[in-house]
C-alpha cells in the first residue's frame, strides 16, 4: 500500500509508555478475549479466576510490544508504526468526509486514534492490549496497541500493511455506526450474539467501502486486497475457535465466520456503496 503518499492525521493521541490498569470490552475485542481466556485455562488457570483478573488486567496474556521498528520515539522519521497508523487515519478521514454526506446525508466527525502500550483507560473503562484493537463510542476513540500487528502476522498468519490498514478501517467502521445511530438502535435488542455479529460484519463492509475509494485514489498495490481478505478470514470466530479449542460452536459467534467476514469486506470493497452493508434490520 502506498501509505506514504497520504499525509498524516492530526487526530492521533500517543499514550505509549504511560501504562494503566484494568480491561474493557469494546467493539472488535471479544475474539481476543476468547483467545486470552483459552490461553489462561490451558496454562492451568480456572475460568472464575480469569474473570476476576480480567477486571484488573492481570491475566498475563497481554500482547508484547514489537521490536525496534515500533519504537516509542515520536521524533520525525523515527516511528514508522505511528506514521503508518496516522496515514491510514488520514485516508479514512478523507474518504468518509466525502462518502458519509453523499450516501447518508450526515456530516462526518473524525474519531481520535489512541496509541498505547499494554494498558490504558477509555470512557468504556480500562483496557488491556489482550483484547486487541477496539472502538469506544463513549469517547469516540479507537484504541490500538501496535503489538497486535505483530500478533496478526505471527499468530493469525495475516501479513502486509493493508492487512493492518483493514484493522484500523474496521474500527473506524464502528465509529461510522455510532455516527449513524446504529449502535443506539440495536442496544437492548436481545440476542446479543446475533446483534454483535451483525455489527461486526457491517464494520467489515464499511472497511471495504473505505478500501474501494483508497483503490480509486491509487493507494493500493497488487495483492493488497488479498491481504485484507486474509486478515478478515483469520479473525473469524470459527478460525479462532478451531485454533484455540479444536472445535467450532456457531451459537457462540460474536464477530462472524471467516467466510462471512471476507464476504462483507469484499461487498464493500467491490461496490463502495454503504447500502450494500445492511446487516441490521
Amino acid at each position: 500500500m502506498r501509505w506514504q503518499d497520504i499525509g498524516q492525521s492530526s487526530n492521533v493521541e500517543d499514550r505509549r509508555g504511560l501504562g494503566g490498569r484494568g480491561i474493557a470490552l469494546g467493539g472488535g475485542s471479544l475474539g481476543m478475549v476468547l483467545l486470552a481466556a483459552v490461553i489462561w485455562m490451558c496454562s492451568g488457570g480456572d475460568l472464575r479466576s480469569f474473570l476476576e483478573n480480567l477486571q484488573t488486567g492481570e491475566t498475563g496474556t497481554e500482547v508484547q510490544q514489537p521490536g525496534p521498528s515500533a519504537s516509542n520515539s515520536t521524533a520525525p522519521g523515527a516511528d514508522q508504526n505511528r506514521q503508518f497508523a496516522s496515514a491510514i487515519m488520514k485516508s479514512t478521514e478523507d474518504v468518509w468526509g466525502q462518502v458519509l454526506p453523499q450516501q447518508a446525508r450526515i456530516r462526518y466527525r473524525a474519531p481520535k486514534l489512541v496509541l498505547y502500550t499494554d494498558q490504558t483507560q477509555s470512557a468504556c473503562g480500562y483496557s488491556s492490549s489482550a483484547v486487541g484493537p477496539f472502538y469506544c463510542p463513549g469517547d469516540e476513540k479507537l484504541y490500538l496497541d501496535f503489538g497486535f500487528f505483530r500478533e496478526l502476522e505471527r499468530e493469525f498468519k495475516a501479513k502486509g500493511d493493508f492487512a493492518q490498514a483493514y484493522v484500523i478501517a474496521h474500527e473506524v467502521g464502528h465509529h461510522v455506526q455510532n455516527l449513524l445511530g446504529t449502535m443506539d438502535k440495536v442496544q437492548g435488542a436481545g440476542d446479543n450474539n446475533r446483534v454483535s455479529v451483525a455489527l461486526e460484519l457491517q464494520a467489515d463492509c464499511y472497511a471495504g467501502v473505505w478500501g474501494y475509494y483508497a483503490q480509486k485514489q491509487g493507494l493500493l498495490e497488487p495483492g493488497d486486497a488479498e491481504e485484507a481478505l486474509t486478515a478478515a478470514s483469520a479473525v473469524g470466530d470459527d478460525m479462532i475457535q478451531k485454533r484455540t479449542q479444536g472445535y467450532v460452536v456457531p451459537e457462540s459467534f460474536t464477530h462472524g465466520s471467516a467466510q462471512q467476514r471476507m464476504q462483507y469486506f469484499a461487498r464493500g470493497m467491490q461496490s463502495g456503496d454503504m447500502r450494500q452493508c445492511q446487516t441490521i434490520r
